[in-house]
């Protein structure tokens, strides 16, 4: 990247905005999706359905397919139950009591939590760098959790743990990919192998709980947010994965800042919402702590286009969803 032309570099900056922009609304349409009553299994089964045609198609252009062998199989139903089912149903459930916002600051904490899960599973070393990134992290959750600081009611305190659940699961996805790899499958197809095997395991549970989204229309405001969330974040995260590939990790792993920023601009913008002084102080404090954490040109993490903290450069960007 550094070697690149001034005009290469320039259209890469304005790429790497446009794929912040993208994630970022997708909170701020998780909103909208849960504000007519949607059920979480419901609104995941379609995300999956969705990623599936998106993810085909891209997978068709390139003229790939999809492995399926024992091993490969195995790698999409772990990265569809951490990397959605799981995660998804907690900031759905959430995001019907929280401010968009503020789901996208707590979804920042993905590259801070996933250092200390990487030291456990041998794949970093201790840093005094990261652990005072992880304490800025913290201290931000602290801003919003104090009574009378950033939350508007402090009925939404109770919430605000299973939001953490998000970010929690998405740091652990990609330990997981950096230390058992993905079997020679890329990036796109394991979304697209997770995004089919996701369709299966979430159809039963949206059954059965009764929370079943009838796909026929007239169709709302809360289809066509999930549907153009499911498909931004398809289209944006095969336009990541070329990105890496393009300009490195290093790089394209400062989506993150612009992915929280946009967050909070779209919500504001789309949503009508207004914050408090704490809660921009609380933002700061992430930027500060995704700065400490995010690996630079010279770490030997940063080579490695699977490394937890580059992975989670992708964050708000779930397996399959919003």
């Amino acid at each position: 990247m550094a070697a690149a032309a001034p005009r290469t570099r320039l259209w890469l900056t304005g790429l790497l905005v446009v794929l912040g922009a993208g994630w970022g609304i997708t909170q701020p349409l998780a909103k909208i999706a849960v504000s007519t009553g949607y059920g979480h299994f419901g609104l995941i089964f379609w995300q999956f359905v969705v990623g599936v045609v998106v993810l085909g198609a891209v997978t068709l252009v390139r003229g790939k397919r999809l492995p399926c062998g024992p091993k490969q199989l195995r790698l999409y139903v772990i990265i569809a139950v951490i990397g959605t089912l799981l995660p998804n149903s907690a900031s759905f459930a959430a995001i019907v009591h929280l401010p968009s916002g503020i789901t996208s600051i707590l979804l920042s904490l993905v590259p801070m939590l996933a250092f200390p899960i990487a030291l456990a599973l041998g794949l970093d070393r201790f840093s005094l760098k990261r652990i005072a990134g992880l304490s800025f992290g913290l201290g931000g959750v602290a801003l919003i959790v104090l009574p009378g600081s950033a939350l508007p009611d402090a009925a939404m305190l109770v919430w605000v743990p299973v939001a953490l659940f998000a970010p929690l699961f998405y740091a652990l996805e990609g330990n997981v990919v950096a230390k058992w790899g993905t079997y020679g499958v890329d990036a796109v197809q394991v979304l697209l192998g997770a995004s089919l095997v996701g369709v299966v395991l979430a159809l039963p549970f949206t059954l059965l709980s009764g929370q079943w989204i009838d796909p026929r229309p007239p169709w709302g405001a809360a289809d066509a947010a999930l549907v153009a969330s499911a498909t931004i974040h398809g289209i944006v995260y095969s336009c990541y994965v070329w990105l890496v590939g393009r300009a490195g990790p290093v790089f394209a792993a400062q989506v993150s800042y612009l992915v929280t920023g946009f967050g909070l601009f779209w919500a504001m913008l789309i949503l009508g919402e207004r914050y408090s002084g704490p809660v921009w102080a609380a933002t700061a404090l992430m930027m500060v702590g995704l700065f400490l954490v995010t690996p630079r040109a010279n770490s030997s993490l940063a080579s490695k286009p699977d490394a937890p903290h580059s992975k989670a450069a992708a964050p708000p960007p779930p397996a399959a969803g919003q």
